[in-house]
């Protein structure tokens, strides 16, 4: 399905895109061509360099701005949007500058690609996006109502459908790395709440429920993907294990500005409705009109026995099965200073 196509990845410098740009590059997947568009000169300048790949183009831009979008979609054939402001204290002080990027960008790129017919887009979400604490997540549930609505209103144009997932290990801005700078440093390590549990997904992880979606998706779906979690803990003691550091010195700080104690990647309601693919879910969007009368005369599943899908109802890794997790990752591969 990707044999003379043309892919465009917004955000395409981020960790999500330079993961997948390398993983399809190093494989058999052949694109005509794959676009890299993001608005951060310097990422694209390093990426170019290290890629060196004449099929890869990159172009600059913002999705806030629909004349440079414009230019980069025309022509594509398929799309994975990765762009997003992401990290949480920064959405929380500049919750407008989320607005403009997450929802307003969204609809940007959604309305071009309808102009412009792209076959296939992939929306790339957070679990963050569900039960919403902060203006992060917020932003991003109002990206997936946006795409699901406008493929509904839409049947004609593209095949939309949303990715959602958790924390990705030592993407950036993430507690992998800062655990590694801190430990190399030889800097007390700070947490937030050792007992605090997340979601633990590889990348290849993340780039195979996004490929699943893109291969799979009728239109209107939000994909979720069975993932393990762990606490805080596990994680800092996986990570000390492998440096073999015992008795580090470690600093709990306290809960971060809009951070939840957990995350859920499914809604309790979504549950009841979510079917369930082995790996995967599917949750479909809601196929019902504006007659009110059908919300009054005719309900759905009785979800007083259903829960949401969580980070501490999901499977739990040990500190062993943490540690061959993380090295697996490249952050870990080839470093003089692990221990072997």
């Amino acid at each position: 399905m990707f044999k003379n196509k043309i892919l465009l990845i917004t955000g395409g410098t981020g960790s999500f895109g330079e993961s997948f740009l390398r993983k399809v590059l190093s494989s058999k997947i052949l694109f005509k061509e794959i676009r890299i568009f993001s608005r951060d000169e310097k990422k694209q300048e390093d990426l170019r360099k290290n890629i060196n790949n004449k099929n890869v183009k990159f172009f600059i831009g913002d999705v806030r701005d629909k004349e440079s979008l414009n230019a980069v979609i025309k022509g594509s054939n398929l799309i994975f949007h990765a762009a997003a402001l992401k990290q949480v204290p920064s959405c929380e002080f500049y919750p407008l500058e989320a607005v403009k990027t997450n929802i307003l960008g969204t609809n940007n790129l959604i309305q071009l690609a309808i102009q412009h017919s792209v076959e296939r887009v992939v929306c790339l979400s957070s679990d963050k996006a569900v039960y919403p604490i902060n203006a992060m997540g917020m932003s991003k549930a109002l990206m997936e109502k946006i795409a699901v609505s406008n493929f509904n209103l839409n049947k004609n144009g593209p095949i939309i459908s949303v990715t959602r997932y958790g924390n990705v290990l030592a993407s950036r801005g993430s507690v992998v790395p800062l655990f590694i700078n801190q430990i190399l440093n030889n800097k007390p390590i700070t947490i937030t709440d050792p007992k605090m549990t997340r979601f633990i997904m590889p990348m290849d992880k993340a780039i195979q429920l996004v490929l699943f979606a893109l291969k799979y998706g009728k239109g209107g779906e939000v994909f979720v993907q069975k993932t393990p979690a762990t606490n805080i803990h596990n994680l800092l003691q996986a990570i000390l294990s492998i440096f073999n550091k015992k008795n580090y010195k470690i600093n709990i700080i306290g809960t971060r500005h809009g951070e939840k104690h957990y995350e859920s990647l499914l809604t309790r309601e979504e549950m009841a409705k979510a079917k369930d693919m082995g790996e995967y879910f599917c949750i479909n969007s809601d196929q019902r009109d504006l007659n009110y009368d059908l919300y009054f005369a005719k309900g759905s599943k009785d979800i007083s026995s259903f829960e949401d899908y969580n980070s501490n109802n999901a499977e739990h890794l040990t500190i062993d099965k943490t540690k061959k997790i993380l090295l697996k990752l490249e952050i870990f591969k080839n470093k003089n200073y692990l221990v072997k």
